[in-house]
C-alpha cells in the first residue's frame, strides 16, 4: 500500500490504526497532517518483524506480510479522515480505527483496501460489517479514501456512525 504525503491530511485521525478517547469533532477541527512525507515520526510498526515500511519520494509504503502502523499521534475518536491510497495488483490492506495495539486489531474498524486479492470484500467495505463486492478502484490506482466517524445519539440511543467516501462518492453511512 502507498500513501502520499502531497495529499495526506486528516481531521484528527491516522493511515492505518485509530487509538484514542479525544472527544474533539471534525466539523471543529482543522485539518492536520499526520504524515511529514519524509519519516515515519508518529508512527509504529506493529505486527509482523518481517513487514517493512519505507518513505520514497514523499510517498509511505508498506509491504510484507502483517504490514501494520499505528499513528501515536492521537489519541483521537472523532474525526474526519483523507489519504490518497495506492494497492497493488493482489494486495489487500485497511485503514483500522477504534483499535487497540492487540494482534490483528480484531476489536475496533476496517475499512478495507482491496481491488484484486482473493478475498472478495473491496475497497469501500467496512470489513465485517458493510461489504462492498464491486471493484471501486484498479490495482496500482491512486484514489482518494475518505472516512467520518463520529459519536451520535439515536432514538435515545449512543451509537457510532461510520461515513465511508471513495474518490468523492459517499458509499454509506453505517450506524
Amino acid at each position: 500500500m502507498h500513501i502520499s504525503t502531497r495529499r495526506f491530511a486528516l481531521c484528527l485521525a491516522t493511515s492505518l490504526v485509530l487509538l484514542g478517547t479525544s472527544n474533539a469533532m471534525a466539523e471543529d477541527a482543522e485539518w492536520t497532517s499526520l504524515f511529514d512525507g519524509e519519516t515515519l515520526d508518529g508512527w509504529e510498526k506493529v505486527g509482523s518483524e518481517e513487514s517493512v515500511w519505507t518513505i520514497e519520494d514523499g510517498t509511505m509504503t508498506g509491504s510484507g506480510p502483517g504490514s501494520m502502523l499505528v499513528c501515536t499521534q492521537g489519541p483521537y475518536k472523532n474525526f474526519r479522515y483523507r489519504a490518497e491510497v495506492k494497492i497493488s495488483d493482489g494486495g489487500n490492506s485497511g485503514l483500522y480505527f477504534r483499535t487497540t495495539r492487540k494482534p490483528s486489531f480484531a476489536d475496533g474498524y476496517e475499512a478495507q483496501i482491496d481491488s484484486t486479492h482473493r478475498d472478495p470484500i473491496r475497497t469501500g467495505s467496512l470489513y465485517g460489517f458493510c461489504h462492498v463486492y464491486k471493484q471501486l478502484v484498479k490495482p496500482d490506482t491512486w484514489f482518494t479514501y475518505e472516512i467520518e466517524v463520529r459519536d451520535d445519539v439515536w432514538r435515545g440511543r449512543d451509537m457510532t456512525r461510520i461515513k465511508i467516501t471513495v474518490d468523492g462518492d459517499e458509499l454509506y453511512e453505517y450506524m
